[in-house]
């Protein structure tokens, strides 16, 4: 997840006065929560994601429909997973009196931080029915030797 620098204030900014001068306080005038979030670009569907773990290794499950595999992006780096994605489409029909031009935007990103046990040089992504799957093999942590103590002879 990364921060992101905003200009304005997502809640309005309310004065003590504003809740003796009337008898009732009508929250929903306060707030447009759809205007307000679509206009900081929190609309955007985040896909669900599951996250399982066995003896072998961590698997991660994302549900993202009406993709195909080129529009993934994903990358390591600093033991910080990030799954992104981008699709454009446009559309452009022409007829002998009118003229429709469609288009369409979907992006999305989603980081996870790496367990140190993982193996990022060996994760396996795969993409079927909506849904992608990547594997995380898991290695070994050896565990430091257990002080020994030496007799002197």
């Amino acid at each position: 997840m990364s921060l992101v620098k905003r200009n304005g204030s997502l809640f309005p900014k309310l004065l003590l006065n504003d809740f003796f001068d009337n008898n009732t306080v009508d929250i929903s005038a306060m707030f447009d929560f759809d205007s307000d979030f679509s206009r900081y670009g929190l609309s955007a569907k985040i896909p669900s994601v599951n996250i399982t773990e066995n003896n072998e290794n961590y698997s991660i499950q994302l549900a993202a429909p009406g993709l195909e595999k080129k529009d993934f992006k994903i990358e390591v780096e600093n033991d910080m997973l990030t799954i992104s994605s981008k699709k454009e489409q446009e559309s452009d029909e022409e007829k002998d009196n009118y003229r429709r031009r469609e288009f369409s935007y979907q992006s999305f990103s989603r980081s996870f931080q790496l367990p140190e046990n993982s193996q990022t040089d060996k994760i396996e992504a795969q993409y079927q029915d909506g849904i992608l799957k990547l594997t995380l093999p898991k290695k070994e942590i050896t565990l430091p030797a257990p002080k020994k103590e030496i007799a002197i002879a």
